[in-house]
């Protein structure tokens, strides 16, 4: 069970990109959220997914080893928190279709970016080398991406 939540049912163990798998798979997943419960209710849904996400990864990342690859749990997670401001923006309908879009795009490649590269904090979450490191890296990247689109929104908005 364990597994099958860290991998997101076995998603993590395609070949070739787990990690942008798991954040493509978090896309979906968060506009069906935010259609049935919201962007509250999407706020929340993640919370305990980073919360359920921690316990599983657990059974796959042993302590001072870091981030098997198939775990994707934490790529969900951070992705959906970047898509948050999105889904605030839409239910106050601030963004229409295209727009949302473009934000969802920016939101999916600066989630990627800051994944990979790892600045300043987000790095210093990965190098913890524990349960926690491995979901707290994502959740800060997701935050950080967040920041930026609002940003876009903000100016998406504004060429309306």
């Amino acid at each position: 069970m364990r597994h099958a939540l860290a991998t997101l049912a076995g998603l993590g163990y395609l070949k070739g990109a787990p990690g942008t798998y798991g954040s493509l798979f978090a896309l979906p997943c968060a506009a069906l959220l935010h259609l049935v419960v919201g962007p509250i209710g999407l706020a929340i849904v993640t919370l305990a997914i980073f919360w359920i996400g921690w316990w599983s990864v657990n059974a796959l990342a042993d302590d001072g080893h870091g981030d098997p690859p198939e775990v994707v749990v934490d790529e969900f997670v951070g992705q959906c928190v970047a898509v948050i401001p999105i889904s605030i923006a839409a239910s106050m309908e601030r963004l229409d279709l295209p727009r949302t879009i473009i934000a969802t795009l920016v939101a999916f490649a600066l989630f990627r970016l800051f994944d990979i590269r790892k600045p300043s904090l987000i790095g210093r979450a990965d190098r913890m080398k524990s349960a926690l490191g491995v979901m707290l890296d994502d959740l800060i990247a997701g935050l950080a991406a967040a920041c930026f689109v609002i940003i876009v929104i903000v100016a998406l908005h504004i060429v309306q």
